[in-house]
């Protein structure tokens, strides 16, 4: 009989990957705490740094598609970078889980959007659209962060709603999830949508089940709060995505003004 998703660790006291010593802390609102050696930079949205020290240094982490695309596609505009020795934290200012996302050269791994933490550098990163039926409830589909490995082992933090469950795909094993309940899947693992149709025995009406289905192999990430799109949400960090791509010039402006004076 398959294994049922299995809950990932809350707290990890001691984590490490070249370049960054880490530690996942904090019991409602999670914290990602991590010390740079400074021979690997560290990357993030802006708005999730949490703390650091001033000795830290930071710049622009460059991004392969245009400023214009991700506006319209209402994720940040910019990702920073920290590219020097010393300490600092993440938070995504909401109640939730944090997972820690090792991969190996070659390996990649596909991130809901707004939920990506923060990434090693030797990991690279691009974006894309997910479209489809089973996603019309984000307005005909919506953006995915996607991860790959490169030159060397890396790390990818992610944060899910509610406490996040992983399950390890068999080749050709299949899940079910519900279709905002996915936080990650790995590059080799495969989603297409499924719907099943039932009899309502309401005046004769019908209704409807959509799911997203994974085949493996790899690693699936389930979040046991659904997720709901920016703007839409009324807690769990409702609206930080909408308010970063939408309203955000004058804070990128001075975030910008504040790297370029230092």
């Amino acid at each position: 009989m398959p294994s049922a998703p299995k809950i990932l660790p809350t707290q990890i006291p001691e984590g490490a990957a070249p370049g960054v010593r880490y530690r996942l802390e904090g019991e409602l609102v999670p914290v990602l705490h991590m010390a740079l050696d400074g021979s690997v930079p560290v990357f993030f949205e802006h708005h999730v740094l949490l703390w650091k020290y001033p000795t830290m240094q930071l710049g622009l982490h460059p991004l392969r598609k245009g400023l214009a695309r991700r506006a319209f596609a209402g994720m940040p505009l910019l990702l920073l970078e920290a590219q020097s020795a010393g300490e600092l934290a993440f938070s995504r200012d909401a109640p939730g889980h944090i997972a820690a996302l090792h991969l190996q050269p070659g390996e990649g791994v596909i991130v809901r959007e707004h939920q990506f933490l923060a990434a090693s550098g030797h990991i690279q990163y691009d974006y894309s659209r997910v479209k489809g039926f089973a996603n019309m409830m984000y307005g005909g589909g919506f953006f995915v962060d996607q991860f790959l490995a490169g030159g060397g082992e890396g790390v990818v933090w992610v944060h899910g709603y509610g406490n996040v469950f992983e399950k390890v795909l068999e080749p050709g094993e299949a899940i079910d999830v519900e279709p905002g309940g996915w936080l990650y899947r790995d590059h080799s693992v495969a989603m297409t949508q499924e719907v099943y149709g039932f009899k309502t025995g309401f005046l004769s009406g019908a209704g409807q089940l959509v799911f997203n289905r994974f085949v493996g192999p790899g690693r699936v990430g389930i979040q046991s709060a659904y997720y709901h799109p920016p703007g839409a949400e009324t807690g769990a960090g409702g609206g930080q995505g909408a308010a970063v791509g939408a309203g955000g010039g004058g804070l990128m402006g001075g975030l910008i003004d504040g790297l370029l004076n230092n």
